[in-house]
């Protein structure tokens, strides 16, 4: 009798997985760095105080009193645990489907449905609609949670999935007419509407005109940008006045709304589809009201935020212009993420740096390498809030100068 020899196990041995090298790294400097402190710019890592540019606090609404007291009296009430259970079966409050009509509301939809992590909540939305003989044409560079959407609506159905170069309206319309023809199914584009690691805009309007030619559907996740771009904050469509030609719109409230969990707007006939066929939906645990109430009171804040959105893109507007005028490379960034991109880089040049940000400036930021970015690129990526100040930026810009300068970087 033949036994296999391989043990499922050796992989983990290795060093072939994903960041291997930098997990060589000191534990908890490059790979789970641990801070310490309430969140904000301002933490504290390896105890020394830094500037912190990585949390998508983008409205500053992290440590906001009037969402801890919304939170506190939830939990006095109901405890941290109330409800218990699936939404479906013995999990849902008045309290979730008031927050679901305001979302609704708010993203100009007719209705919305709530979802426990963003994560699961683009899986089951893209899976929980898409079905044999439907075809998935997505942006090359959409988040993991859309590709590993699209691919498991595929091992479970068959979807086809067609990816199309990144905001290239050429390559989408060509998949367009590949999908036209091939398949009787629908056809679902799928893209973000700002890209979080390269800060640009997904092109809406000829995104827009492409769907209405070709009869497909538009899903957009615009977890980086509801609550910060748009006159009210609405996000992506609202910036480019097209938000009623978004068939699904997507949002998290990991970001600006400083939560965690995510929801999904669009036809009421869609949505409640959803809840009888997105598996997420069906049997995740619902949120516990301690968060359904802390992120009701975060989305009347964020409606009435127009003064925190104009403090954000101020410091944003000056952290930007003050790295181009040092000379680094912001790539085509158009929204508040800002991306420092180091061409000819490794991963020993970024720790390099990493090292004097943070050990001798205190400034706390992340790098990406490969497989993130190209080979032989890194990038740090910087996320300008309404909580920082002019005095941060400045601190941080003599630090990349000091950096630029040490280690003669073009």
């Amino acid at each position: 009798m033949a036994f296999n020899k391989s043990d499922i196990f050796d992989k983990c041995y290795s060093d072939k997985g994903n960041f291997a090298a930098q997990s060589k790294e000191d534990e908890n400097y490059l790979i789970s760095p641990i801070l310490h402190g309430p969140s904000g710019p301002h933490m504290q890592f390896q105890n020394k105080p830094m500037i912190v540019w990585t949390i998508n606090d983008y409205l500053g609404l992290a440590q906001n009193t009037e969402i801890q007291e919304a939170g506190l009296n939830a939990v006095r009430d109901w405890s941290t645990t109330t409800p218990m259970g699936a939404r479906l079966m013995s999990g849902n409050t008045v309290s979730h489907v008031d927050l679901e009509n305001k979302l609704a509301s708010f993203t100009q939809k007719d209705a919305a449905i709530l979802f426990i992590a963003g994560y699961l909540g683009v899986l089951g939305t893209i899976t929980g609609l898409v079905g044999k003989g439907d075809t998935i044409i997505i942006d090359q560079f959409s988040h993991a949670c859309m590709i590993d959407a699209a691919f498991l609506a595929q091992s479970r159905t068959g979807v086809k999935i067609k990816p199309f170069k990144h905001n290239d309206m050429m390559d989408l319309e060509r998949q367009l007419k590949l999908a036209s023809k091939e398949n009787q199914g629908g056809i679902l584009i799928v893209t973000e509407g700002i890209f979080g690691m390269r800060g640009d805009l997904a092109n809406l309007p000829d995104i827009c005109t492409l769907k209405e030619k070709y009869n497909a559907r538009l899903f957009l996740d615009d977890a980086h940008a509801l609550g910060v771009i748009g006159n009210e904050g609405r996000g992506s469509g609202e910036y480019f006045n097209l938000q009623n030609e978004i068939d699904l719109y997507f949002g998290t409230f990991a970001k600006a709304f400083v939560s965690i969990g995510g929801f999904a707007s669009g036809p009421r006939e869609v949505i409640s589809y959803l809840r009888l066929n997105s598996r997420p939906a069906i049997f995740s645990k619902a949120h516990p009201l301690v968060l359904i109430h802390a992120i009701d009171k975060a989305t009347d804040l964020i409606i009435d935020g127009k003064e925190k959105r104009l403090k954000m893109w101020q410091i944003a507007t000056v952290l930007q212009t003050g790295l181009k005028k040092l000379g680094f490379d912001l790539g085509q960034t158009q929204t508040q993420i800002t991306p420092v991109y180091i061409r000819g880089g490794d991963i020993k040049l970024a720790i390099e740096i990493l090292h004097i940000l943070r050990d001798e400036y205190g400034i706390f930021v992340t790098a990406v390498s490969a497989p993130v970015v190209p080979l032989g690129t890194i990038l740090f990526r910087l996320v300008p809030t309404a909580a920082h100040s002019l005095e941060d930026v400045e601190i941080t810009l003599s630090a990349f100068q000091s950096v630029r300068n040490r280690l003669g970087l073009n």
